[in-house]
């Protein structure tokens, strides 16, 4: 199960997705450890190994799953201990298969919880003995471990699946009652019941339109990559976004040749400094007029308040710049910025919390054309 444990490793400069879970190692003593995952099939176990070398550690002990009695057994730089009454659920067969499953999961392909479901599907559009016994190896062929998930029911977690695939009279693994009863008539007609009633839940979850629109923008993302000088346009692009396109900004009575010299002005307590910087002719030199000046206090920690001010002035002031803003429509916006991995994307490494503002003042804007009242 993957949940919440995502990570990756870069191989070839690519990005391979991959999970953890924690494992034992036997080298000499046992160790404590993560097993990372990965969706090109390698697997990170105190170095990259193959699904055929990760199960040859796994039948030679190496990766354990045995935990005898006494045994030593660290957790680097966290504790050391002995086993003491150790129980453990695992098996190497049952660890294989879940790693296999999670390689499966990874790759977005069908692992063996949603093979059993579409055998399970198969068999109620065609409830014939053969299809049931297909459905029955399917749900075998999911580890032990995951079979109460398979429904993502927690109330009655794998009870109809194990009714459903063994039949009137079968036997089932485990019954919630502990009694070892075969299915009857009414458990079995039950569990055709549940799964006729999932199936109509899923067909109108997949329908289902959210109230308030898509989770994901509808407009292709727009990068709006780094250039100087820029010359102000009649008819502008995209390139008019940018903090440092020549679009006069007045705050609080002084006026800005750009959003970026607004910024830097106001980054420094120094009066001089916040003169010189208003004066520059690009935006550029302001920066480092402001860069060899005092930064305010606590400059982090507003910066972001700025910037939103500011862009909201910009495009209150330049009717002209508002309409290239809202044409982006919902489009992410990636904005570059190589002075600032806070302010830029920059190939995925920074925060883009310029994109992020100009996509909450676009926000605004059509809330205001649209008299959808903000105060």
């Amino acid at each position: 199960m993957i949940g919440r444990r995502n990570t990756f490793r870069t191989a070839d400069g690519i990005r391979v997705p991959g999970t953890w879970r924690h494992v034992f190692i036997r080298n000499g003593d046992y160790h404590l450890t993560d097993l990372f995952i990965y969706a090109d099939g390698l697997i990170d176990c105190w170095g990259l190994v193959t699904l055929a070398e990760f199960e040859e550690k796994l039948r030679c002990g190496w990766v354990a799953t045995d935990l005898p009695e006494g045994a030593r057994v660290s957790g680097h730089e966290l504790a050391a201990w002995k086993f003491s009454e150790p129980h453990t659920w695992l098996t190497p067969e049952l660890l294989l298969a879940e790693v296999r499953d999670t390689v499966d999961q990874l790759n977005g392909r069908p692992d063996s919880t949603d093979r059993c479901l579409d055998a399970v599907d198969a068999f109620l559009a065609d409830r014939t003995e053969e299809k049931r016994a297909v459905a029955r190896a399917a749900y075998l062929a999911i580890p032990r471990t995951q079979r109460h998930y398979a429904l993502g029911d927690m109330d009655r977690q794998d009870w109809p699946l194990q009714v459903l695939v063994a039949g009137p009279g079968g036997r089932v693994e485990t019954r919630p009652d502990g009694d070892e009863d075969p299915v009857t008539q009414e458990e079995y007609d039950e569990a055709v019941d549940y799964f006729e009633d999932r199936a109509r839940w899923i067909a109108e979850s997949s329908a289902r339109v959210p109230a308030d629109g898509p989770v994901t923008p509808v407009a292709p993302a727009i990068q709006l990559y780094e250039s100087y000088p820029l010359k102000s346009s009649d008819d502008p692009d995209t390139r008019a976004l940018r903090n440092n396109y020549p679009a006069p900004v007045d705050v609080d009575g002084v006026t800005y040749p750009s959003v970026a010299h607004a910024y830097w002005a106001l980054s420094t307590p120094d009066a001089d400094a916040r003169a010189s910087i208003a004066a520059a002719d690009q935006a550029y030199a302001a920066q480092k007029l402001a860069a060899a000046a005092p930064r305010r206090e606590g400059w982090e920690q507003a910066r972001t308040a700025v910037m939103t001010r500011l862009l909201r002035a910009k495009f209150a002031q330049h009717p002209h710049l508002a309409r290239v803003l809202m044409d982006t429509d919902d489009a992410t916006i990636v904005y570059d910025d190589g002075d600032s991995a806070y302010w830029g994307d920059n190939g995925g490494r920074g925060r883009n919390w310029t994109g992020r503002l100009l996509e909450l003042v676009r926000s605004e804007l059509h809330a205001e054309r649209e008299g959808i009242g903000l105060a």
